[in-house]
């Protein structure tokens, strides 16, 4: 991922004219960022065993995604498979899961949703099983806005495709859902948007949780979480870098 993607130019070069020290990251494959963005989302709390599914549409049609088999903290860009729109194997020996089809519909639907990100997460997970929608406390819970939609129509699985058609329409356009008594899913342009997404949404209902246990505060106004949301419309600049490094530190075979 290079150092301005995703990022609204004119800010970057107003906020950040020092071209830097060194580069940020090697350069990547594109199954390598989806194997790192595997990694760096496990880190943030998207860890069920192995569930949990990330598809990332390219330009040309193909849709790359993680397999069924293993784990997310284990994945290496060799093990990402690549699809075609309908969801068949083209690359690979390892498997998919069933429950990709609410995948394929989201892309279908959302031209831009070029990642798609569904997992039984803990702190998402927790207000999913709620079924209550966390306020938000602070700045970093504010990143991407305060519209949070609560699907609460789960029957058990998404495998059969009217359900996840429904599931995949009733989204509309947001940008994530809790999905009541199951998980949580974001969608975003890019590997950047979706990560920020998923890193505010988890933080949000954290602290949210924790503010609860503390006995309740005051949360910030929906007019001021909206300004602070400029970062989820013209990117985070640096964030999806310094969480890959951090991966590639803890592991180098990530990129093999």
């Amino acid at each position: 991922m290079l150092r301005t993607e995703g990022i609204n130019a004119h800010l970057l070069e107003k906020f950040t004219p020092n071209p830097g020290a060194r580069a940020l990251l090697p350069e990547l494959s594109p199954k390598a960022q989806v194997a790192l963005m595997c990694r760096m989302l496990r880190r943030e709390g998207w860890d069920d065993h192995i569930a949990g599914h990330i598809t990332v549409r390219q330009s040309d049609g193909t849709i790359l995604t993680n397999p069924w088999e293993l784990a997310w903290d284990e994945l290496r860009a060799s093990d990402i498979i690549t699809l075609d729109r309908h969801g068949k194997i083209l690359d690979s020996d390892w498997n998919v899961t069933p429950a990709l089809g609410l995948h394929l519909q989201l892309h279908e639907l959302r031209p831009d949703a070029n990642v798609v990100i569904h997992n039984h997460a803990r702190w998402s997970g927790i207000w999913a099983d709620l079924q209550q929608v966390p306020p938000v406390y602070d700045q970093s819970g504010a990143y991407c806005g305060a519209e949070l939609p609560l699907y609460d129509d789960y029957t058990g699985t998404f495998e059969k495709q009217q359900t996840s058609l429904s599931a995949a329409e009733a989204l509309g356009d947001a940008k994530w859902a809790l999905l009541a008594n199951h998980g949580a899913l974001v969608v975003g342009r890019d590997l950047r948007q979706a990560h920020l997404r998923v890193v505010t949404l988890e933080w949000r209902c954290r602290r949210a949780y924790e503010v609860k246990l503390a006995g309740g505060g005051r949360p910030l106004a929906d007019e001021v979480v909206e300004r602070l949301a400029i970062a989820d419309a013209n990117g985070f600049p640096f964030l999806w870098e310094a969480m890959a490094r951090r991966e590639l530190r803890n592991d180098p075979s990530v990129l093999e």
